[in-house]
């Protein structure tokens, strides 16, 4: 009898709503799973629909679509001789559930229903779907008649039950369940379930990678067997990125691991393993055994099918690896480049647009949107036609092929300095020197005119001239001064993003990034609707400690010197900054100094 097992599991970057193109993702990854030689495939969370789909979850068309492209894998010639795991949302009995649907060879074999959902941070689950609290239990779901007559099934099991397989048995989590103190794996590797796995949109948060592999492989360790583990890329039509990093565990160690951060929209992960591994495994342990005497049994459902052959005895095994984590540097310049490139090619919008003002946080966007350029440069370099096309379309030449990230930065991006009567030198030339560095398309403009403007409306209508502190002004009239030339910045970013291509003879226009870091939107250390406002947030999640280090981290691995002003101060202490008065005066205009209230 043969032992071991090929599976394969898969990280992919499906759109919300996107059905034609999401299913072409789908039909793929079984393509290359099959052609690795897997009998069982694994997709991401919702893999159907995409996972961002909000309040279109209450639309019927949603439901409909979904087994629409069901209906086209099932009877598709490609999906046949191969278990698939394809997520999707159903409908049973009136109540909406986040489901599996696992078929083989035009039959389904289960629908099992999420146990558990993410309410809380960044997930909405429960606004949209319902739990399902049967545990262990199974009920007859009714299929669609455009699903009925191609599988001549009426009815298929809904519910928490397990596949046994004619030589192991195999369990499914869904994202969230993999987190939560009572996983289902714990119970089901106790009930003598071998292969576990989890279909996840697990979005990327600095460090994150660390729990989430810790996760996976302490899921095998204590009990033994084989987690396989798929997730959602991309943005999915969202402000979260979803990483990847597919990975196999088997008992208590990697055996595969995927690409956190890649600008591939499929990526298929295959491992082979030996299923008296985690037999002679679990023999060992003697209290998993005595659990295992008592435990109450999931409900198996029988499939005539094999993972493994009797010719796959002399088939080598996967070997465990040591995982290779990012540093949170090289998490900063990848994963938020990869977001960009991601809602770049999907809002079809030009490139981006950047005030940029000299300080670190604007300074670190613009270097986000130089390590995307890299990375688009790169992919192109491996033969990623998809990336080829989209940048050809992006910057309307249907020729171009981009080799050096300075000149596809300067397509792509577009600085502008505004500056004022209360700028300084130096934040004008940090700001130039890093624009000229990665080659993004730079422009001046200087906004006292504006302000002026506004100011003079305003004495026109009230009769009063507000003045700064300095000059013998209130508080309430600095503080209304400051902003306003702010907001000014806001608005003029805004007109030039929309018309900075138009004035180049270029189509489209330009999406407007803001830049403030987590601290500032935590503390509410900024100001409403000003240059830091966009359309989107490249470091909204990144704290400036952490901002800091990628600034270093691009002077040592971009070369771009130009950042090395920002550590000038680094070696300034609180007495210097309490004592020399002059000294904060001269230096207000740097981001790196905050007021003395923030150092109490």
């Amino acid at each position: 009898m043969g032992r071991t097992v090929t599976v394969a599991t898969c990280a992919l970057n499906q759109w919300a709503l996107d059905f034609d193109g999401n299913v072409e993702r789908i039909f793929k990854s079984i393509e290359i799973a099959k052609e690795k030689g897997a009998r069982y495939r694994l997709g991401p969370e919702l893999e159907i629909c995409g996972y961002g789909c909000s309040d279109h979850y209450y639309e019927s068309d949603i439901l409909l679509h979904s087994f629409q492209v069901l209906a086209k894998l099932l009877e598709s010639p490609d999906t046949q001789d191969i278990i698939c795991d394809i997520g999707m949302p159903i409908m049973h009995r009136n109540v909406r559930y986040n489901c599996r649907v696992i078929f083989l060879n035009k039959k389904i074999l289960l629908i099992r229903p999420k146990i558990a959902l993410a309410n809380s941070g960044n997930y909405r689950e429960m606004r949209w779907f319902t739990p399902w609290n049967r545990l262990r239990h199974v009920e007859e779901y009714f299929l669609p008649r455009m699903i009925q007559e191609i599988t001549a099934q009426e009815s298929v099991p809904f519910g928490d039950a397990v596949l046994a397989t004619l030589d192991t048995c195999i369990g499914t989590e869904i994202c969230e369940e993999l987190w939560i103190p009572t996983s289902p794996h714990i119970e089901m590797g106790i009930d003598g379930v071998e292969i576990f796995t989890n279909s996840s949109a697990s979005h990327h948060v600095l460090r994150k990678a660390h729990t989430r592999v810790e996760l996976v492989n302490s899921a095998t360790a204590k009990n033994g067997g084989i987690y396989i583990l798929a997730n959602q890329k991309g943005c999915d039509g969202d402000r979260l990125y979803y990483d990847g990093c597919a990975m196999i565990s088997m008992n208590g160690a990697t055996v595969a691991q995927g690409h956190q951060f890649s600008l591939d929209d499929i990526e298929v992960l295959v491992a082979t393993l030996d299923l008296e591994d985690v037999r002679s495994y679990r023999a060992e342990i003697l209290s998993r055994n005595l659990a295992a005497s008592k435990v109450t049994p999931y409900p198996r459902i029988k499939v005539n099918f094999a993972l493994s052959s009797s010719d796959d005895i002399c088939i080598p095994t996967s070997e465990s690896i040591q995982w290779k984590y990012h540093s949170p540097e090289e998490e900063i310049s990848l994963g938020p480049a990869c977001w960009l490139w991601d809602y770049l090619r999907c809002s079809k919008q030009g490139g981006f647009f950047l005030p940029l003002s000299g300080g670190v946080d604007s300074s670190a966007a613009a270097c986000i949107v130089y390590s995307m350029c890299l990375q688009i440069c790169h992919a192109v370099k491996n033969g990623n036609q998809t990336v080829l096309d989209d940048i050809r379309r992006i910057v309307n030449d249907e020729m171009y092929i981009p080799k050096e990230a300075q000149e596809l930065c300067g397509r792509l991006l577009t600085t502008c300095y505004m500056a004022s009567e209360n700028s300084s030198q130096d934040t004008y030339d940090r700001a130039k020197s890093l624009a000229e560095e990665i080659g993004s398309y730079h422009i001046n403009v200087n906004i006292d005119g504006a302000v002026k403007a506004i100011l003079w409306i305003f004495s026109t209508v009230t009769g009063r001239s507000p003045q700064y502190q300095v000059h013998g002004g209130s508080t309430r009239e600095n503080l209304a001064l400051q902003n306003l030339q702010a907001r000014i910045r806001m608005v003029i970013g805004y007109l030039f993003a929309q018309l900075c291509l138009w004035t180049r003879g270029l189509p489209g226009g330009l999406l407007v990034l803001g830049t403030a870091n987590v601290d500032e939107s935590l503390r509410g250390y900024f100001t409403k609707y000003d240059c830091s406002s966009g359309d989107i947030n490249p470091i909204g999640g990144i704290s400036k400690t952490d901002l800091k280090c990628f600034m270093q981290y691009c002077i040592e691995n971009f070369q771009l010197t130009s950042l090395e002003s920002f550590f000038i101060l680094t070696f300034l202490t609180l007495d210097d900054f309490v004592n020399t008065k002059q000294l904060i005066k001269s230096c207000m205009s740097c981001t790196l100094v905050r007021p003395l209230s923030f150092y109490k």
